[in-house]
């Protein structure tokens, strides 16, 4: 435990700086500092839960409580974009899985795992809500409709390209 806090110090730092500027730190601050360390680390590790436990004077299984509770908390790291495919009836039977199977295959990830360098997630979801442009890929929050197996391929190296271009 001690190798990851020094390994992220100064983010740990700026976690304990928002702890110390509440006006009351105690365990009805919870979410929200669980919502604000996942912004600043990307996702809740032990550590983290550990280390928020002890500064609001929570136990750590209430603390992992919450987190396990609330699908909005990830207790791994995840990729900067974040596709979601739906699985939803109408998508399902439009092809959705063997959609999310070509993810798998391409990203040599599985379902609910992020890529090694922490540029993919994948899942897969029960119900877009988009019936109509079944079936759907979404990709942070833009929504892909009629969206085709050969279309795998395009939309990761779209992702992969922003990359190349932002410095």
């Amino acid at each position: 435990m001690c190798n990851f806090v020094e390994q992220n110090r100064k983010l740990f730092d700026e976690l304990d700086n928002l702890i110390d500027s509440l006006e009351v730190a105690d365990e009805s601050a919870l979410i929200f500092v669980l919502k604000e360390a996942q912004g600043i680390f990307g996702y809740l590790p032990k550590e983290v839960q550990l280390h928020i436990a002890d500064k609001l004077g929570v136990s750590p299984s209430k603390v992992y409580g919450v987190v396990s509770f609330y699908s909005y908390f990830s207790t791994n790291p995840i990729g900067e974009y974040k596709i979601s495919v739906c699985l939803g009836t109408v998508c399902f039977v439009k092809g959705s899985d063997k959609i999310l199977s070509e993810f798998e295959k391409q990203l040599g990830i599985k379902a609910g795992q992020t890529s090694k360098d922490l540029l993919f997630s994948l899942d897969g979801l029960r119900c877009v809500g988009a019936c109509g442009l079944a079936p759907v890929v979404v990709v942070n929050g833009k929504v892909y409709g009629q969206f085709k197996l050969d279309q795998v391929g395009e939309l990761l190296d779209y992702y992969k390209s922003l990359e190349n271009t932002t410095v």
